[in-house]
């Protein structure tokens, strides 16, 4: 069975833009609903899974949430904007909503010890849209990123290869956003990068 990568769609702006990226890397790469069952997610048995940014705050009523479970099939997990936040949430941190809002370009101070960030400057240029912010890592979770405003901008589990981004590295304007994307799908969910995009 081919390498795969599935992202869980949450209804942000950039998410095909996502799939592309990782499709760019040489790697198959599909989107899903977030409701996507967990029986489904299993039988694509994919090498990783990217959750994607959204309108909506974790806390809110009716926001989008994907099954918890997810977590527990040791399958690498990528969390960007929304997807971090709900990760966070889930998995016991604390998500406010942002005393400064911070949206466009902003310099963020990075761990490059991480396997997301390896090969990435140590203060790096991402693009940041978001109203909420982590303000707790969940336990367990090493904060590996933050800007001036932003206390918590990334953090991972390693040993269980869950990873979670505030800002977008699937636009142009985060300047390394390719190289920790292609870092994700290479050094955390391990592919190969043997397909090609016009197959």
């Amino acid at each position: 069975m081919r390498q795969n990568i599935i992202v869980l769609d949450f209804g942000g702006q950039y998410n095909q833009l996502i799939a592309r990226r990782v499709r760019e890397c040489n790697v198959y790469c599909e989107v899903h609903p977030y409701t996507m069952p967990i029986e489904q997610i299993k039988q694509m048995a994919p090498s990783g899974i990217i959750l994607t940014g959204g309108p909506n705050s974790v806390y809110g009523e009716d926001s989008p949430q994907c099954d918890p479970q997810i977590f527990k099939l040791g399958i690498p997990i990528l969390g960007i904007c929304y997807g971090s936040q709900l990760m966070m949430h889930l998995l016991g941190g604390k998500v406010e909503v942002a005393p400064v809002r911070e949206y466009g370009k902003i310099e963020v101070t990075v761990d490059t010890s991480s396997a997301l960030f390896e090969n990435v400057s140590e203060k790096t240029i991402c693009w940041m849209s978001h109203n909420d912010y982590i303000e707790q890592a969940a336990p367990g979770f090493k904060i590996t990123a933050h800007t001036v405003n932003c206390p918590v901008a990334a953090a991972e589990n390693a040993e269980k290869g869950l990873y979670a981004v505030q800002f977008h590295p699937e636009v142009l304007h985060t300047a390394e956003g390719k190289k920790m994307l292609r870092n994700f799908v290479y050094n955390v969910c391990g592919c190969s990068g043997d397909w090609k995009m016009d197959s």
